[in-house]
């Protein structure tokens, strides 16, 4: 070969090795970049799954979405980051673990992010609760991807045929599941509500704790699972589910809970906001149009506005993520408001955290039946409704263990607690 076209060949050959892999589109300068997201399963992730072709077409960005349940999620994800490995870009949860997570550095704020890149955000939609539960020492850190409150759910056609009034107190509550276990001869359960240990437990017994005017810490920063009102609340909630509950009910989490109503074997399920969704849903509910729908009922005359919840679930940078504005383009467009109001098309998600779509016509159509409610309970929903501390993942499981030997049966409300407490002043004080 001819020293010029041997000079020419190696040129060409340099110019082509400094080439990209892939050409980069100026209207998609992320094009072949791969995320790794860690979401719930839940309604709303359903619906973000079934949308992820559109977002990669529109950015490039491909997606690799895990989906565990709530019960295990926390586990998983305190595992993957204490041991640094990297392995996710975008993690979801509630908001209650934020200050953990800040405070070990595990996400990042996004502030900086949503300046740079900020095609999806619309700030000014979200719920604003919802939305500054989120705000850690002024910075931002989470989006809501879902937002929820809790209610209580009753069959309005049982009410009706055994003449039981609305509850408005536990007292309440356990008595009309008294009246429907028996005049229905035990064919339907009184009540059914999570009994599954841990967080699916507690979430639902929070109500009935901060009901009786308990609370998970007091103004000290102690636990305060060792209070008469804390002993009254779980000795109730325990002895409603052991005597009117349905079998197996210790082993019931969020969705065994939701079917069985839905399944017209239960007169009353104490659960998040978004079941409304499913019990009006005529393609899974036997019960549609016979639901109604009031605020979690009070025990302590200091609650005027019931004991529901105000609970937020979120989308976070990690912050061993490599691939942080993807992430946050991800992150910022699974929120925006027009992924919210496409997901009502494709599954039953009443827990939107976007204004314009719980303004929607689409969502006053499906979910008309309950929303008076499920706003009046997200107005005066408790943020504080499970502990929001450092060590609120050890808490809530320490509480939940409690919950489960009170249900089974195995220990009294007032011992199981005082375990509970001493286990969590410990946790506390570290």
């Amino acid at each position: 070969m001819k020293r010029r076209n041997l000079l020419a060949l190696t040129i060409a050959l340099s110019a082509t090795a400094a080439l990209p892999v892939f050409a980069q589109d100026a209207a998609k300068p992320y094009e072949g970049t791969q995320l790794s997201v860690l979401m719930e399963g839940h309604p709303t992730t359903d619906g973000i799954q079934a949308m992820l072709p559109e977002f990669t077409k529109e950015t490039g960005i491909e997606v690799q979405l895990e989906v565990v349940p709530e019960s295990d999620i926390t586990a998983k994800m305190l595992l993957e980051f204490s041991s640094g490995s990297g392995r996710y870009d975008v993690v979801q949860n509630n908001i209650i673990y934020i200050p953990g997570f800040v405070k070990a550095g595990y996400i990042d704020p996004l502030d900086e992010l949503a300046t740079k890149l900020p095609k999806y955000l619309d700030k000014s939609d979200f719920v604003p609760g919802y939305l500054n539960t989120n705000v850690v020492d002024g910075k931002l850190y989470g989006l809501p991807v879902y937002g929820e409150s809790t209610f209580l759910m009753y069959r309005k056609d049982l009410f009706e045929q055994y003449g039981i009034q609305p509850p408005k107190t536990f007292d309440d509550v356990t008595a009309a599941a008294k009246t429907i276990k028996e005049k229905s001869d035990g064919k339907i359960a009184g009540i059914t509500m999570r009994g599954a240990q841990g967080i699916q437990n507690v979430y639902v017994w929070a109500g009935w704790l901060w009901g009786y005017g308990g609370e998970f810490i007091n103004s000290d920063g102690k636990s305060a699972l060792g209070t008469d009102e804390a002993a009254k609340s779980l000795d109730a909630f325990a002895t409603t589910l052991r005597e009117y509950g349905p079998v197996g009910v210790g082993n019931f989490g969020w969705e065994e809970n939701r079917v069985l109503f839905q399944q017209g074997k239960a007169g009353m399920t104490m659960d998040a906001t978004v079941n409304g969704a499913f019990n009006e849903d005529p393609s899974v509910s036997s019960v549609v149009g016979k639901v109604g729908y009031v605020p979690v009922p009070a025990q302590s005359d200091k609650l005027k506005g019931g004991s529901s919840s105000l609970a937020v679930h979120s989308l976070y940078v990690t912050n061993a993520s490599q691939q942080k504005e993807a992430a946050w383009l991800f992150a910022s467009w699974a929120t925006a408001k027009e992924q919210q109001i496409k997901s009502f098309g494709i599954a039953p998600n009443s827990g939107v955290t976007s204004q314009a779509a719980l303004n929607s016509e689409e969502f006053n159509k499906r979910y008309g039946a309950f929303k008076d409610a499920m706003l009046g309970s997200i107005a005066n929903g408790n943020p504080q409704y499970l502990p929001t501390v450092q060590a609120a993942n050890e808490i809530i499981n320490n509480a939940g263990i409690a919950v489960s030997k009170a249900i089974a049966g195995t220990a009294s409300a007032k011992d199981a607690l005082a375990e509970a407490n001493t286990a969590n002043d410990a946790a506390l004080a570290r």
